[in-house]
């Protein structure tokens, strides 16, 4: 397979990147919908939380000033009451409403019952064990500001003020264009005759788009014809963002890079990445355009290395960090010279151990391996015993 040019990752990632503009569209949607959506607005407190004074332990409302210098060998009697004046005090649960009278709450450890008087024997000052209004939440303070990722742990805290709606970014939408003759949809009808495979890499690719915070438009299978494959993407120019799965080598047959060439500009094709060399990145109409291989493992490894960032990007979602341990090789891994190369390995404990598979279409590579090895492209590979960080597949 020869290419006129290998593009390093790092610099195709980057110019791929700069040709994405974040999506400017928003919804109104349920707050209690809202988790794993991008905030469009900063959201401010409509309320005060807590929105009276509540008392942070099991215990009794009292005034301070009457219990001063209780103790074990001197205990303060008081009369247990349904309000606080001088030398009453009044039972409270956690979270309860704390009389405007008392001043702080005695933990029920410090008291001993004795018919309805209590024998205290503890002194307080004032404020103790009292949450005070807005103490959690100043009403008008900024809660959430625009562009945060929202957490179930915000839906809690945004339902705790009562705010019931908010503004989120849109999902961007990401057409999956699968290209091949070779190629038959799914479901499979038994067992593809010879030369024939189904098309698993939409199905993979969509998946993977609706985890991370996109929608997947899903495209019929675009035969090996220059005009059949221009008119598939001309017709999605109308999403965020457009992945081609095959056609990116360097065959006779291989139309999708020079289409896209056509329609835009064709930034790179060929990058330093093993597996996922053949693959090409453009723009047509601000749309960006992934061309990746369609060998499943190359095209996957390809998704990971720019489709992730890009998606985010159009969508406004914040990156974030993938999942990594660390782990020591059990055998030696070989890389490319030249290649940032991801290396599949299975996880047992701390070991790594690699998978002794080769080629770039056996996706059940991927599914055997708990994750990569990235290996920089000044590096020979990994040594058997050497510390390495797995990049978890998830």
């Amino acid at each position: 397979m020869i290419f006129r040019e290998r593009t390093d990752v790092g610099k195709a990632k980057e110019l791929f990147l700069s040709q994405i503009k974040g999506m400017d569209r928003v919804e109104l949607i349920l707050a209690t919908s809202s988790i794993g959506r991008v905030l469009s607005a900063s959201i401010l407190a409509p309320r005060n939380v807590p929105h009276y004074r509540r008392s942070a332990m099991d215990g009794f409302a009292v005034r301070s000033v009457d219990l001063m210098g209780a103790s074990p060998t001197n205990p303060v009697m008081l009369q247990v009451s349904d309000e606080v004046v001088e030398g009453t005090c009044v039972p409270v649960n956690t979270g309860d409403y704390v009389p405007d009278d008392a001043d702080a709450v005695l933990m029920m450890e410090d008291t001993i019952p004795i018919g309805d008087m209590v024998e205290i024997r503890a002194q307080v000052h004032p404020g103790k064990n009292v949450g005070e209004i807005g103490e959690d939440v100043r009403k008008n303070e900024i809660i959430f500001n625009k562009s945060h990722f929202l957490r179930p742990c915000d839906i809690a805290v945004l339902a705790s003020l009562g705010v019931n709606d908010v503004k989120v970014y849109a999902k961007p939408v990401v057409a999956i264009i699968p290209t091949g003759n070779d190629l038959l949809p799914l479901p499979g009808d038994g067992v593809p005759a010879p030369g024939k495979t189904l098309d698993i890499n939409s199905l993979m690719i969509g998946l993977y788009v609706e985890k991370w915070g996109g929608i997947a438009r899903y495209c019929d299978i675009v035969p090996e014809n220059k005009q059949l494959i221009e008119d598939a993407i001309m017709v999605n120019l109308d999403t965020d963002m457009i992945v081609v799965s095959g056609g990116t080598s360097v065959g006779d047959k291989d139309y999708v890079p020079e289409v896209v060439e056509k329609l835009g500009t064709k930034l790179v094709h060929g990058v330093g990445l093993s597996p996922g060399k053949p693959t090409a990145l453009g723009v047509a109409d601000a749309v960006p355009i992934l061309c990746m291989p369609g060998y499943p493992a190359a095209g996957l490894v390809a998704l990971f290395a720019f489709g992730k960032p890009a998606l985010r990007k159009a969508g406004n979602i914040p990156d974030i960090p993938e999942t990594k341990v660390k782990a020591r090789m059990s055998g030696k891994i070989m890389s490319r010279e030249g290649y940032l190369s991801y290396a599949r390995v299975i996880l047992e404990g701390d070991i790594a151990h690699p998978l002794m598979t080769a080629g770039a279409g056996i996706l059940s590579s991927i599914a055997k391996s708990d994750g990569f090895v990235i290996i920089p492209e000044n590096v020979e590979g990994c040594e058997e015993g050497s510390e390495v960080e797995v990049v978890l597949i998830e």
